[in-house]
This record gives C-alpha cells, sequence and structure tokens, in this order.
C-alpha cells in the first residue's frame, strides 16, 4: 500500500483528493497538511511514500518545504500540485527536488495510477505540460544554446535515454525501447544525472524537452 500525505490550504481540495485516494485499496492518506511546515512536520511523523504538495501556501510555501523534505535523508517522493496558472512556481519546486508534478484536475482514474508511478521512482510529467514549461524557462538564445551544448557532450546511446525521460518512460519501457537491460538503463540514468548536474529523473525529462530531444525519431525511425 502506497501512503499519501496531502499537503494544500484549501480544505475542499484536501477533501476531494482524500475520497478519490481513499477508495482505492492500493492507496492510504496518512495526513493532510494545510502549509509547508505542517508538511515537513508530517512527513518526519508519519514516512509517507508520496507527497502530494500545493505550491503556493500560506506560510511556508510548497517550495520551501520540497526543498527541505529533498534534504531528509530517506526522502519520499514529492509530487507539486498545480493549476498551471502560474508555471514559474513549477520549475521551482522541481529545481528544489519536486519528482514530478500533476495538475489539480487530473482524472480520479489517472490520480492513483500516477502515484504509483511516482512511488516507483518514475517521471510523472505530462509531454504536454513540460514543453509549456519549456518555453517559460528557454526564454534566451543563450539558455537554449548552453542546454543544447550540455547534451551534445553525451554519446548517442546518452541521448537516447534522456529523450526516453522526456517522453516519461519507465526504466522497463526504456529498457525495451532500447534493447537493454534494466540494470543497463539504470546505470546510464545515474551516469546522465551525474554528467549533467541534475537532481532527479525529472529534471532529466525536461532538459530532454529544452534539448528538443523529444522531438527526435527514436531506434528504428529512420534515424542515421
Amino acid at each position: 500500500m502506497i501512503k499519501v500525505l496531502v499537503a494544500d490550504d484549501d480544505p475542499m481540495v484536501r477533501r476531494h483528493l482524500r475520497t478519490i485516494l481513499t477508495a482505492d485499496d492500493r492507496v492510504q492518506v496518512v495526513a493532510e497538511a494545510e502549509d509547508g511546515a505542517e508538511a515537513v512536520e508530517a512527513v518526519v511523523r508519519t514516512a509517507p511514500d508520496v507527497v502530494l504538495m500545493d505550491l503556493r501556501m500560506p506560510g511556508v510555501d510548497g517550495i520551501t518545504a520540497t526543498a527541505e523534505i529533498a534534504r531528509m535523508a530517506d526522502p519520499p517522493v514529492v509530487v507539486a500540485l498545480t493549476t498551471f496558472d502560474s508555471d514559474a512556481h513549477v520549475l521551482r519546486a522541481l529545481q528544489a527536488g519536486a519528482g514530478g508534478f500533476l495538475v489539480k484536475s487530473t482524472s480520479p482514474e489517472d490520480l492513483v495510477r500516477l502515484i504509483e508511478v511516482a512511488a516507483g521512482g518514475h517521471t510523472v510529467l505530462s509531454p504536454v505540460a513540460a514543453r509549456r514549461l519549456v518555453t517559460r524557462s528557454a526564454e534566451t538564445a543563450s539558455r537554449r544554446q548552453a542546454v543544447r551544448a550540455r547534451v551534445e557532450a553525451l554519446s548517442d546511446r546518452e541521448r537516447d535515454v534522456l529523450r526516453c525521460l522526456g517522453e516519461g518512460l519507465t526504466n522497463g519501457e526504456i529498457a525495451g525501447s532500447l534493447f537493454l537491460s534494466e540494470a543497463t538503463v539504470k546505470s546510464y540514468i545515474s551516469r546522465l544525472l551525474t554528467r549533467l548536474d541534475l537532481a532527479n529523473r525529472t529534471q532529466a525529462g525536461l532538459l530532454a524537452h529544452e534539448a528538443g530531444l523529444t522531438g527526435e525519431p527514436g531506434p528504428g525511425d529512420g534515424r542515421p
């Protein structure tokens, strides 16, 4: 069973999420929090697997709380909750260590599945939403050039793995797509995070979008 902490200053949102999650026997809502400080305390007290974190809350906001949780010895996966009326907040949350993001309008049937994906250590990253974030982050030509230069230093296979991360694929899906073992995929991802100085695979996925890799054809699609 996946233990989930819901952090949102709106009691209606918390109630809505709890209703959806408790209807599924794969998930247990272990705590709720109405601000970032309460969220950090609840993580220490209840040790959840996943934290659904609203980003804009009074007092200690969700971004600050995310950074504090990410510094813990064995942190849960933090998934940012957003309405996308302020994309910059999502980018800051990912930079602070969030493992992905969900829009608050995510359908009930998708919510539990995506929480399972996050709990498994995989990226919760909508390609459409990612492109919107990248548009906001890559505002200058120099920024785009710098990102592309970092990616061009990678090997062809490393770029393939990075592209798959940008598409939100799991390790098993990457392994199947590139005809590699899952152990080899894990090794590539660990090496990519080190070489690119990234905190997690979600940041790698965003970098793949920013570098334009997700528009490239994959193996067997006519790529030389």
